[in-house]
């Protein structure tokens, strides 16, 4: 890097060498259907697994509450970045409206906690993927070797996904619509199958027996309300990553808002529709509620336990396909532009010379991911523990990363609303810094919510760990080799530099025009 650097309270920024930024292009081809599919996609597997642990954590009484209280804070989230992606249309998304709202530390702990999220989301995904691949490959053939285990399943969905995000934006984007719209009509035709074939019992609903206390609507009484919160967040989990494609969009500030909001009316419709015809088939919420692929059961339960169960069961792995290959898409994003401007490596911000994708990130995150999910895997004391293990203990580490950036984010909105009252906003949130606050409260409570079941914290410290690695990180090295990234450009000279990119180009502000209070800076 040259020598040419200024200290800007804590952090140092140094001047990019020649062609940094000509390494780390993003080409422009995201339209709003393409970008309603990403929010969409990356979310649709919650519908799929990972939900129905709310049952067996508070009934379906719980799970209910909590999920009406959950949405409550989605709508507040989704239309506070709504306002703020177009504003802000940099691919740093969450860790962008924190840097300017709070400064580089904020910055990167909230790039930090939504890089926790993408990282082990896919890994939680994969788990699903790995399992039930295998459960159909033994019903339809009986094998159970390492060929068909799940660890190798794992692997061979990493390479696959990885590699379709580093063709090009092209192929992601075209994709992410395919695989999204069929995820949708696999639901969608469950759901009427199970209304066709009147499979559906209202009283398997409430069939969790009470504990002393609580009744059949709450069978863990008031208090099952609360460690229901995380699992009531698998339905909206990752909504929030389309900020992320700013770059990559022909029209950030107009498509970005409406596939935001309309993206999470579908995630709405769909969840409700899954939570009461998923929990009202087969078992009932007392099967449901302990099952580590739930959709799976809930077509065996319509259409009987042979191949042709089996074989739909294949056909729906395409939900969790659709979030796998998304939020691979997201952590690589995220993962690229805390690189670029320096809280990172910066070697992981290099994209491909032609694809002009972040492919350094894209495998580096899934190293990570499965990585982790390896770790899990052995520590689990039989295969028949892990099916449990897994899916609660990875679901909380990706929670609480989300948790925790749906906070800064709420936070962020209102600290943008009153230091830069001055910036454009091509749209403006109908809640407002009213609804930031109430999105940011319920974020809190769900994050002590974590901490409430016994069983998966490890997983949380897990996370704890994590966090722990990078600010270690950032404050030994990272702080000292920021970059003026678009984001940092922005937050510097307080929205004058960075908002129209294919204007303004990229690097055009230099170190030697940098305040030294990080309150100002000269106009270039």
């Amino acid at each position: 890097m040259p020598e040419n650097k200024r200290a800007v309270g804590s952090v140092t920024y140094r001047d990019a060498e020649h062609g940094y930024f000509e390494r780390r292009k993003l080409r422009r081809h995201a339209a709003f259907w393409s970008l309603w599919a990403l929010g969409v996609g990356a979310v649709i597997s919650g519908d799929f697994y990972g939900w129905n642990l709310g049952l067996d954590a508070g009934g379906f009484g719980g799970l209910l509450i909590a999920g009406v209280v959950i949405t409550i804070m989605y709508y507040g989230l989704c239309y506070s970045i709504a306002e703020m992606s177009p504003a802000l249309p940099h691919t740093g998304g969450a860790y962008s409206f924190a840097r300017s709202a709070m400064g580089p530390w904020g910055g990167f702990i909230t790039g930090l906690a939504e890089n926790m999220e993408y990282v082990i989301t896919p890994a939680v995904v994969v788990g699903a993927m790995g399992f039930l691949s295998h459960d159909i490959v033994f019903d339809l053939t009986g094998a159970d070797g390492w060929w068909n285990s799940p660890v190798l399943w794992w692997a061979i969905f990493y390479i696959i996904f990885v590699g379709i995000n580093i063709l090009g934006i092209e192929i992601t984007m075209r994709f992410t619509v395919v695989i999204t719209v069929l995820a949708l009509g696999i639901l969608g035709f469950f759901f009427l199958a199970v209304l066709v074939t009147r499979s559906f019992d209202g009283s398997l609903l409430t069939n969790i027996p009470p504990e002393e206390g609580g009744s059949s609507f709450l069978p863990k009484g008031i208090a099952g309300i609360f460690p229901a919160l995380p699992f009531a967040i698998w339905f909206y989990l990752a909504i929030e990553e389309l900020p992320l494609a700013a770059e990559e969009s022909h029209d950030p500030k107009r498509d970005i808002p409406r596939a935001t909001i309309w993206g999470l009316n579908t995630l709405v419709l769909f969840a409700v529709l899954t939570l009461f015809l998923n929990t009202g088939v087969g078992g009932g919420a007392a099967s449901i509620g302990t099952s580590a692929t739930p959709l799976f059961d809930g077509f065996k339960a319509v259409f009987g336990e042979g191949a042709g169960a089996s074989i739909l069961a294949l056909i729906g792995l395409i939900g969790l396909i659709a979030s796998f290959f998304t939020i691979i898409y997201a952590y690589g994003r995220n993962t690229y532009s805390l690189s670029r401007a320096g809280y990172f490596p910066q070697g992981l911000s290099i994209t491909h010379p032609t694809r002009n994708t972040p492919y350094v990130a894209l495998i580096a995150g899934a190293v990570v991911g499965y990585v982790l999910a390896l770790i899990i895997y052995f520590l689990g004391q039989s295969e028949n523990a892990l099916a449990g293990k897994i899916v609660g203990a990875l679901l909380y580490m990706a929670v609480f990363g989300a948790v925790i950036s749906y906070f800064m984010q709420c936070l962020s909105f209102i600290m943008l609303r009153r230091r830069l009252p001055h910036i454009e906003r091509p749209y403006r949130s109908p809640v407002g810094v009213w609804g930031a606050a109430v999105a940011g409260a319920i974020a809190l409570v769900a994050l002590v919510s974590l901490f409430l079941n016994a069983d998966y914290r490890p997983g949380v410290v897990g996370t704890l760990i994590y966090f722990l690695i990078g600010l270690a990180y950032f404050a030994v090295a990272g702080r000292h080799k920021l970059v003026l990234s678009p984001e940092e450009e922005f937050a510097l000279s307080h929205g004058r530099v960075g908002a129209h990119l294919e204007e303004e180009g990229y690097g055009t502000v230099s170190v030697a025009e940098i305040a030294k209070d990080d309150n100002s800076t000269r106009s270039p």
